[in-house]
């Protein structure tokens, strides 16, 4: 039987060559340890890996790309054991985790900042060769790896769509010939439990299987002081099989099955900071006395820097639109003062400060999330000839994604009033139920409470399958190629939920309230069915753990998004001489899209079947999608380089080149806005699409082998020119997708030394300057004025999510008449928009308050107010593209004594990231600090038994650097979640092969 034959790199232990199979190539690969020779004239030299950077195996420094990889000993040596560490070895690299389900991996400044269901990531993500538009980089930790190969720059042509920014391809071990297994267990702080083990069956001399399994348990890096539990912790586990027969030295398949599940407290995002905004105490001429009227110009909060003491705020709830609808009067107490179920003013989050630990939160609800992942993929190869290689690779995976926590991650005051013991107005004591029995208020999905109490709900539903084929030839001559062609189908459903159980109330008691009713009954609700006899908001009654999710009392974004790709492609490569090649790729891509959106319906209802007059619903219950937006691109994508090996006198082996690269990422639907009915609610318009985005990528590198192979140094340089990236921020409570062009350019060195055969240094640099394209702007919902006195930002009607900007003097008018707070409010609030129900400043808007002639101005925010009411542009020419920082680096070293029978490595390795900004905006409540990280370790290892021992510590210095940043909705205060690293983790591990 043929077999394909590699060498295991053993990194600080062993010095050797590591010859590396494509996964999707030979089923075997016959894996052997080496143990370091004894003798004191040992020759040393840096390991090489093979790579499939170009989906054919070459040396790493024969790729004429921009290429990192890793052994499963690198990763092990570099304590790197999940995808979001992989920054802690490449230059220019960035991860932080997204707010939602998925995360933003960065390379040069590209990454994923559009957080729309039908957006794709701009850095593919591969497992195998296979690419996976949703999958657990973030969650999963490595198990059982061959190696990971990280690509910098565009990789359209043989990587296909969405790898704008690079590549990540992860490359697990397949079976062998050899029987072998290890095991291994790992305890550490935070009661950290960790097990994993692989073994490999030869079950005849031309099939093998090989079964690998992993399982982490430990308690909670964050502390709930309201519950006075730890939480995010962790209790994942994987698995793979994977199964390879080779009948003959023609033919090789294999099939891989992973499968990864998580069911734990894991926090999704951080803690929520927010510099308080009191309102303002006057404006223009008059002086604001009343706090309902102060906390309803309030923005909930500033744009600070998220670094300062007044950072770790609270929201002003007073600006809430649901708190100041909530002081409902529900009857007289015994004193006959009128009862309200939250007094007219309140704030919910007065007198409330967090701590300054930034893994210290406060709530009563502690996180759920569960994530089951599965991949199969199954890949064949047949060699037509001995110049020909016929590559089919076949994969389908699932995703399945829920995660649910407090939306603030701190709690309210206590505000609800009893409702127990009133009066009517004709002083009758009340006999129906009473609505808030000792101040309580029972929520169907978050229970019952005397608090305002919010949490949201994270669920994604992912399917994708895909094929490819690819013809690869192996002349013997000046002219090679490698010609496919791809299909990719994915389907998706992502769900967004926020409760809140003011939300509930003021569906049952504002919308529902019954009418006709003996004054003694009090306010009571109205169920909402289609024998309803006025116009209502349908309450679930279920649990979120059962959610039914067709109710209108909380708020829901539905997404469902069906992607179908094909794609023709290939490459050719053209020895001009021995030591000059020309390399040219072409691809064709066609993307469709169908997005079907499904509008959010927060406190909407109908009456009988008709739109609601109140409300601006249209339905009561459900959620009706509207017609399927079909998009369709289509694109030409490649690339161009030239390499040159010359001969040195200073070097052991050099390549040069040069690159032209174009890339391509479809472009998408925004999710759907509410369903407000135009003619009860005004409403701002929004784009309704984005663009897809391309670029042009320029590349010139040199690897270098030096002093008898013990120095590799690679440097790169690159500049880019980029049309239509795309960026999202939260507008109208759904992710806006926005498009900028932009430049971008830098310098990244790696080098390895490895002088003697203990001592081993490595380390990169990266430098990265990112421009935004002259006259590109955006509307900063932080800054929506961009400091105009002549405009105030303003709080809009409940049902419309985001602020807007109106004229300062008509502000001015409105606060200076002698009218009620509850007048002013809702003339303050019609400024944003007119509302049958709640008034109009526009004579030509149809309301049963004609504002306009109470105060004396006509006014219409949709033509008059800049940008319809959402605000002046900030003008971001110059601005550096988010997450983006100017200098990143790292920095390792190891030492190995070989002691007999045992070797003994200390190993150091720091790493440095600059500072950069969260939002294209790059104010200063957009700047994220530089931050390091230092991980140690400790590694005896008997080669000769395959028993190893290691201690580590990582995140030496315990520090909590904000690795991101991301801005909420409007009509949740503006408020700000945070991400940070894990904290200082120490470990002891036991590993036995046999």
């Amino acid at each position: 039987m043929a077999l394909s034959a590699s060498v295991r790199a053993r990194l600080g232990v062993t010095v050797s060559a590591a010859t590396l199979l494509l996964a999707s190539g030979s089923a075997w690969a016959q894996a052997g340890g080496q143990s370091s020779p004894q003798g004191a004239d040992q020759a040393t030299a840096v390991d090489d890996i093979i790579v499939t950077a170009q989906k054919r195996e070459e040396s790493i420094q024969d790729v004429p790309i921009a290429v990192s990889a890793f052994s499963a000993e690198n990763l092990d040596a570099l304590k790197i054991e999940g995808g979001s560490e992989l920054v802690r070895a490449i230059p220019n690299v960035t991860f932080s985790k997204a707010n939602f389900s998925m995360y933003n991996f960065s390379i040069r400044g590209i990454g994923t900042k559009a957080i729309s269901a039908s957006s794709d990531p701009a850095v593919a993500v591969s497992f195998n060769n296979s690419p996976l538009i949703r999958n657990r980089l973030f969650e999963q930790e490595y198990l059982d790896v061959q190696r990971v190969e990280v690509l910098r720059g565009p990789q359209g042509t043989l990587y296909g769509r969405n790898a704008t920014g690079g590549v990540v391809n992860m490359i697990p071990r397949l079976p062998d010939d050899v029987f072998e297994g290890v095991v291994k267990g790992e305890v550490g702080n935070y009661n950290s439990r960790r097990m994993s083990a692989m073994v490999n069956l030869p079950i005849t001399e031309s099939f093998g299987v090989r079964l690998a399994g992993s399982s982490t348990k430990r308690d909670g890096f964050d502390y709930n002081s309201f519950n006075d539990t730890k939480v995010n912790d962790r209790d994942m586990w994987s698995t793979r099989f994977s199964a390879a027969w080779e009948p003959n030295d023609r033919f090789r398949t294999n099939l891989i099955w992973e499968h990864f599940e998580e069911d734990d407290q894991r926090s999704r995002t951080g803690k929520q900071l927010c510099t308080t905004d009191p309102g303002p105490s006057r404006v223009g001429t008059v002086n604001i006395t009343s706090s309902v009227i102060q906390n309803r110009l309030s923005q909930g909060c500033l744009p600070g820097s998220l670094y300062s003491d007044a950072a770790y705020g609270v929201p002003n709830g007073g600006a809430f639109a649901h708190v100041f609808l909530a002081s409902l009067s529900f009857g007289d107490n015994a004193q006959g003062v009128p009862v309200q179920a939250v007094p007219l003013g309140t704030d919910p989050y007065a007198g409330l400060t967090q701590s300054r630990n930034l893994r210290e939160i406060a709530t009563s609800y502690d996180p759920i999330f569960r994530v089951k992942n599965d991949v199969v993929q199954f890949n064949m190869e047949f060699d037509i000839s001995d110049q020909l290689k016929l590559i089919s690779q076949t994969a389908y995976s699932e995703d399945n994604y829920y995660s649910s926590q407090d939306y603030n991650r701190f709690v309210s005051n206590p505000i609800f009033n009893s409702t127990d013991g009133l009066f009517d107005s004709l002083r009758q004591p009340i006999i129906g139920p009473s609505a808030l029995p000792g101040g309580y208020y029972t929520d169907p999905q978050l229970g019952t409470s005397n608090r305002m109490v919010s949490v949201d709900l994270s669920r994604s539903d992912n399917r994708q399958w895909s094929q490819e084929l690819r013809l690869q030839s192996d002349f013997e001559g000046r002219f090679n190629f490698s010609i496919g062609a791809n299909y990719l189908d994915f389907k998706s459903q992502d769900d967004y939920y926020v409760f809140n159980n003011l939300f509930t109330f003021l569906a049952e008691y504002y919308y529902n309230n019954a009418v006709g009713l003996p004054s003694n009954q009090g306010r009571q609700k109205l169920l909402c069915t289609p024998q309803a006899t006025k116009e209502c908001v349908y309450v679930d009654p279920t649990s979120i753990d059962k959610l039914a999710g067709d109710g209108h009392n909380y708020f829901r974004s539905k997404n469902v998004i069906h992607t179908r790709s094909w794609a023709i492609f290939g490459e050719a490569y053209w020895d001009i001489s021995p030591d000059m090649r020309l390399t040219a790729g072409l691809r064709y891509t066609d993307d469709r899209k169908v997005s079907t959106p499904y509008p959010s319906q927060l406190l909407l209802g109908a009456d009988r079947g008709n739109p609601g007059p109140s409300s601006g619903g249209y339905v009561s219950r459900g959620y009706p999608a509207l017609p399927d937006i079909d998009q369709r691109w289509d694109a030409v994508t490649g690339r161009l380089v030239l390499d040159w090996k010359p001969v040195t006198p200073f070097t052991d082996d050099t390549l040069v080149y040069a690159s032209y690269a174009r890339g391509y990422k479809g472009g998408g639907a925004n999710p759907p806005r509410v369903d407000i009915n135009p003619q009860v609610i005004q409403y701002q318009p929004l784009a309704e699409t984005f663009e897809p985005e391309y670029v042009n990528a320029f590349e010139i590198g040199m690897k270098n082998s030096l002093y008898d192979g013990k120095v590799r140094l690679n440097a790169t340089a690159f500049y880019y020119d980029y049309t239509d990236y795309q960026v999202s921020q939260i507008v109208d409570r759904i992710s806006l997708n926005e498009n900028f062009d932009a430049r971008s350019m830098g310098l990244e060195l790696e080098t390895v030394f490895q002088p003697t055969r203990n001592l081993r240094i490595d380390a990169n640099l990266g430098y990265l300057k990112t421009r935004i394209g002259d006259g590109e702007g955006s509307i900063d919902v932080m800054n929506r004025t961009q400091g105009n006195a002549d405009w105030m930002v303003l709080r809009p009607w409940l049902q419309v999510p985001s602020n807007c900007v109106a004229p300062t003097k008509h502000v001015q008018t409105i606060l200076s008449r002698p009218f009620p707070d509850n007048l002013k409010t809702g003339a303050l609030q019609a400024l944003c928009g007119g509302s049958l129900r709640t008034g109009t400043f526009d004579p030509n808007y149809t309301s049963s308050v004609p504002f306009w002639r109470l105060f004396g101005f006509t006014y219409d925010p949709l033509t008059e107010a800049p940008n319809g009411g959402r605000g002046f542009e900030a003008d971001l020419s110059g601005n550096e593209l988010p997450n983006s920082p100017n200098w990143t680096a790292n920095i390792g070293a190891q030492y190995t004594f070989f002691l007999g029978d045992w070797d003994l490595t200390i190993r150091g390795d720091y790493y440095y990231q600059g500072s950069s900004y969260a939002r294209v905006y790059n104010t200063e409540y957009d700047r994220l600090r530089s931050w390091d990280n230092a991980n140690l370790s400790v590694t005896l290892e008997r080669p000769d038994d395959g028993l190893v021992f290691q201690a580590y510590v990582k995140n030496l210095f315990d520090k909590t650097p904000i690795t991101d940043a991301f801005t909420n909705s409007d009509d949740t205060g503006l408020t700000t979640n945070v991400f940070t690293l894990d904290p200082r983790l120490v470990a002891f591990s036991v590993s036995k092969r046999f």
